[in-house]
C-alpha cells in the first residue's frame, strides 16, 4: 500500500492489542521510505515521518487515547492530510470524518497467541480506494 500511496490518502487500522497495526504502519513507512523507525505512537499521539527522498510523508497517529472528535481535531491532522499519507490507528469511528475517501482495515488474529495468521478486512471508501483495490489485493 505503501508503494502505490498517493497524497491525501488516509488509512484507518483497527484491531484487538498485538493485532498488527503498528506492524502495517511500519510496511507503510518502509515502503514509501519514510525517516526514522516507524513505531507506536501511543504516547505521543501523532508522529511525522518525513520521506528520505522527497517522496510523500507519513503522518502516523493512534487514536487509542483519544476521548473525543475534539481532541482529534486539535491534532490538526488536516493540515497535513492533503500533502501526506496518514495511517491512524484505533480510529475506526473516529477519523472517518478526516476524509471521504479512506481505506479502512480491521485485523483479526487468533485466539490462539501463538499463532502467526492474520485475517485483514478491507473496506473502500470512495472512488480513490475502490479504483486501487485491485492492485492491493492482487
Amino acid at each position: 500500500m505503501g508503494s502505490q500511496a498517493r497524497p491525501g490518502d488516509l488509512i484507518v487500522v483497527d484491531g484487538v492489542l498485538g493485532a498488527g497495526k503498528t506492524t502495517f504502519a511500519q510496511g507503510v513507512g518502509a515502503a514509501m521510505d519514510v525517516r526514522g523507525p516507524v513505531t507506536s505512537p501511543t504516547f505521543v499521539i501523532a508522529r511525522v515521518h518525513p520521506s528520505q527522498h522527497h517522496g510523500l510523508d507519513l503522518v502516523h497517529v493512534d487514536a487509542y487515547r483519544l476521548q473525543s472528535l475534539t481532541e482529534l481535531d486539535e491534532l490538526d491532522l488536516d493540515t497535513a492530510l492533503d500533502e501526506s499519507v496518514t495511517v491512524v490507528e484505533w480510529g475506526q469511528g473516529m477519523a472517518e470524518v478526516l476524509s471521504d475517501e479512506r481505506l479502512e482495515l480491521v485485523i483479526a488474529r487468533s485466539d490462539n497467541e501463538s499463532d502467526e495468521e492474520r485475517t485483514v478486512e478491507l473496506l473502500a471508501v470512495g472512488e480513490r480506494w475502490v479504483d486501487a483495490m485491485p492492485r492491493l489485493v492482487s
